[in-house]
């Protein structure tokens, strides 16, 4: 009775979330993301400015700009963003392809601002403006953390951003710290001045706090920028535009085509082969459809081409293991076994088999997404995510089907 229960509620929050959102009895965007092949998004162009590093560093920083922006606009590393580098003479440019987007100025505000975190002291006993606070050579490169703390600012609940530096940085900030006691010492965001306090004793712990009248949003914004990796360098757009989908639709038509092809060829397989048995596991697949669309929703999970091949690899997956369990079945019933126990002992007996060949592909989609990048990272994000559900499809609900029909 138990395992109806789970499979009826799962296949109804399924159902309820892949229903469109005026049917949902809540609110959120649960459509579909679909990847630069498929849907098409902009296209930015953003110029690097090294003017202030060595030629030696200049590669390796927009380099690390690079992986930056990858983290913040792809911290999951399932929204297909596509980042490049070039150099074009001795300028460096940083390409930036987001998928699903038609507002220019939703991406920008996606990839945010630079965060450029800076310590500045002064030697002007009342600083009047910005311009009279120099740069002391700690930045946000020696950042560790940042965090939204609430009871540490000058007003009871009001938000402020604690930072804790690296080893490095605390000895930076230590030293800093014990030259300019009795001194303001500002904290600069992007050249904007956020707030100047008064050093009154050495810092040697390398934790500080910014309060500068932040709201909710505003600090956790900052925090979310600061911990994706303050940008080692600014960058300036310089190229924006509106890009359709890579594939065309021709192409993607084509793929949905054959996609579908293939899944009524596996369900006529199934009856063809393992009648009654074989409908049930067609059952289940439809069930395993339903949660997997679910999850990509849920998660979300961009969908591109290659997130689609590993929806249907993993779909051919769910079908072999309920072959390897009807097969065993075949063999207790003509061993002489009662109906019952045999479908019992065929999901007994198979288990072995199907965990270790499931357990296999997801190490593998395991290292995949470690080791790739975009379309890549989707692909095995989509098959780990399909073996997942399969798995429990094509044991739990077939066999509880099974059971439904077999029980008399």
């Amino acid at each position: 009775m138990r395992s109806y229960i789970i499979i009826l509620t799962v296949i109804l929050l399924a159902v309820v979330l892949n229903l469109p959102s005026q049917y949902r009895p809540f609110y959120r965007d649960l459509s579909l993301k679909l990847g630069l092949d498929l849907s098409g998004g902009v296209h930015l162009v953003y110029q690097a400015d090294t003017s202030a590093l060595p030629d030696s560093d200049r590669a390796a920083a927009v380099e690390a700009t690079r992986t930056n922006i990858e983290r913040r606009v792809n911290s999951l590393g399932v929204s297909e963003p596509i980042i490049q580098t070039s150099k074009v003479g001795s300028d460096y440019r940083l390409i930036v392809e987001l998928a699903g987007i038609t507002d220019i100025n939703q991406a920008i505000s996606l990839i945010g601002q630079t965060a450029q975190l800076e310590f500045r002291a002064t030697q002007v006993a009342t600083p009047s403006s910005a311009a009279d606070f120099t740069s002391i050579g700690l930045t946000g490169r020696d950042l560790r953390l940042a965090q939204v703390q609430f009871n540490g600012g000058k007003i009871a609940g009001q938000p402020v951003v604690s930072l804790e530096f690296s080893s490095e940085g605390a000895k930076k900030f230590a030293d800093i710290t014990s030259k300019s006691i009795g001194q303001p010492l500002a904290i600069f965001l992007d050249d904007r001045l956020v707030t100047a306090p008064t050093v009154q004793s050495v810092i040697s712990d390398g934790r500080a706090v910014i309060s500068g009248n932040f709201t909710p949003d505003e600090a956790k914004k900052l925090v979310i920028q600061l911990n994706a990796g303050a940008l080692p360098i600014p960058i300036h757009i310089i190229e924006q535009r509106n890009i359709g989908a890579t594939l065309g639709v021709e192409s993607i038509h084509k793929s949905l085509v054959a996609a579908a092809v293939g899944l009524v060829v596996i369900w006529l397989f199934m009856i063809v082969n393992y009648g009654l048995k074989g409908f049930l596991a067609d059952l289940a697949l439809v069930v395993y459809i339903l949660i997997f669309l679910a999850l990509i929703k849920l998660i979300p999970i961009t969908l591109t081409l290659a997130g689609i091949a590993g929806f249907i690899l993993s779909i051919g997956m769910a079908v072999d293991a309920n072959i390897l369990i009807f097969e065993r079945m075949k063999e207790e019933l003509r061993w002489g076994r009662p109906l019952k126990a045999a479908v019992e002992l065929g999901f007994h007996r198979a288990w072995t088999s199907v965990r270790d060949s499931n357990a296999s592909s997801l190490i593998t989609a395991g290292l995949i997404f470690w080791f790739g990048t975009g379309s890549v990272r989707g692909f095995a994000l989509t098959l780990a995510v399909g073996i997942l559900v399969s798995l429990f499809t094509s044991i739990t609900v077939t066999r509880t089907l099974l059971r439904l029909i077999y029980a008399r």
